[in-house]
């Protein structure tokens, strides 16, 4: 899932100190999951930017509402229903969910609350590891399942650096190295001679690099 983190208040309420109506919109998706901009979240928001504007003598209605997903159309369409109750959105979903709201609303001010980290899951309560890195050319069935790319702090897809000691990052200590886990992890699936093999030069063509990514399934569109 897609993790964030809420922005310092101090810089939402920079965003909106001109302001007189602001929706707070939640995102019932990944952002409730790690507790970043679900309903709960979007409620404390609204108060603390209220709060905040006060404090600065500035008067400003703020409510909040939610979405379901605020990266898929159908879903924003929704917003409609508030139309003339603001002058901006501040949007707890991740930055896909403010790229939605902007294409679909432009004549309307869309401000981010949270700030967009990684795809990760939870490893324990309250605590998310970056697992994937999105490339667009997956190579987990080379490693084990585990990825090279996000979880490698050099990306590096030839096994582990000279820095790594005793199965921990050269960059980050405390964080067990990757290859040392893949190699282990292939050695107990009796697959470690694969890990010998040539692996094909990746396709980076996929990746983030090349600007924005576009999916298209044929049998889901709708002439």
């Amino acid at each position: 899932m897609i993790i964030a983190e809420r922005k310092p208040l101090a810089e939402i309420i920079e965003m909106v100190q001109d302001c007189t109506k602001i929706l707070v919109l939640a995102c019932r998706g990944c952002v409730t999951v790690c507790s970043a901009g679900g309903e709960r979240e979007a409620e404390i928001l609204a108060s603390l930017i209220r709060l905040g504007l006060k404090k600065a003598g500035k008067h400003a209605e703020v409510f909040d509402a939610s979405l379901v997903r605020q990266c898929d159309k159908e879903y924003i369409e929704e917003i409609d229903q508030f139309k003339g109750q603001y002058d901006a959105i501040v949007s707890t979903a991740c930055g896909v969910g403010v790229n939605f709201i902007a294409n679909l609303r432009p004549q309307d001010n869309v401000f981010p609350a949270l700030n967009t980290t990684f795809l990760g899951g939870s490893a324990e309560q309250g605590v998310w590891t970056e697992q994937c890195a999105g490339c667009g050319d997956c190579v987990l069935h080379f490693t084990g399942g585990l990825c090279p790319v996000a979880r490698c702090a050099k990306s590096l897809m030839n096994g582990p650096c000279g820095g790594s000691v005793d199965g921990r990052c050269e960059i980050h200590p405390e964080v067990d190295c990757v290859w040392q886990m893949i190699y282990d992890r292939m050695g107990r699936l009796q697959r470690q001679e694969e890990l010998t093999a040539s692996a094909p030069i990746r396709d980076w063509s996929t990746a983030r690099h090349g600007g924005p990514r576009k999916q298209v399934r044929g049998d889901l569109t709708v002439e």
